[in-house]
């Protein structure tokens, strides 16, 4: 064999080692590569949170706590009559006692009743010896209300309680109530020991109350009246 063909065959069996050596390395990354590389995660589905158990019956908002204050009374105004008052339906004839700060003798009382409705008229006399009516009255309701009116007598001039609006010193007064009541007088009240009252109340577009009363058989008189709150009354002495 000559010398150029040792030569040449010896190149070609170095080119062949050298492509085997390099597909072998080339062999050997890839599979290092596929090791290590993680295996992809498994998606899971996110935990439910439980639903809450079935109630027997509809879920009811709570209901507010109602309201301490009574309409009629001021929401300034505290107390309890009889605790923290005098409760003006204690007043005896006799009692010398005190009405907004100014003194008073109660001279009598009359018992009225209408209906079964039922209040007391107290009759005052004051400091200036002028006389005065003072109601005292339960009224119905949600609790059961007291209430308490001062009467100023007003001159009449002849004027009788008309069964619809009627003007009374330039202001309009409008029908409330009116009927009989049966009372029974006690000390000095210049009526009958019994006997029937006929009533007729009006009302004015301020809240201003006007009242028509008289004895059957007497003539009428108008009193217009004014609300006393709570702690008006006081009693200074009982009567002996």
């Amino acid at each position: 064999m000559s010398m150029t063909s040792m030569v040449v065959l010896g190149l070609s069996i170095a080119l062949v080692l050298l492509l085997l050596g390099a597909f072998l390395a080339t062999l050997r990354q890839d599979r290092r590569g596929r090791a290590g590389t993680p295996p992809p995660a498994v998606g899971t589905a996110p935990a439910e949170s439980p639903m809450p158990a079935p109630t027997s019956g509809p879920v009811s908002a709570p209901v507010p706590a109602p309201s301490t204050v009574h309409p009629n009374m001021p929401p300034n105004v505290t107390g309890q009559v009889g605790a923290d008052y005098t409760d003006p339906r204690t007043l005896l004839v006799g009692d010398r006692i005190e009405v907004q700060g100014s003194p008073a003798r109660v001279l009598g009382a009359m018992h009225v009743s209408c209906q079964g409705q039922q209040w007391t008229e107290f009759l005052l006399r004051d400091g200036a010896r002028r006389r005065q009516w003072l109601s005292v009255e339960v009224q119905a309701g949600d609790p059961p209300h007291l209430v308490v009116l001062l009467w100023t007598e007003v001159p009449t001039q002849g004027m009788v309680p008309a069964k619809h609006m009627l003007i009374m010193e330039g202001v309009e007064f409008f029908p409330v109530e009116r009927g009989t009541a049966a009372f029974r007088s006690e000390g000095d009240t210049d009526y009958p020991d019994r006997g029937l009252l006929d009533f007729a109340d009006y009302r004015a577009g301020d809240g201003r109350l006007l009242s028509f009363e008289r004895v059957q058989g007497g003539s009428w008189t108008a009193s217009y009246a004014q609300p006393l709150p709570p702690g008006s009354i006081s009693i200074i002495r009982r009567a002996s």
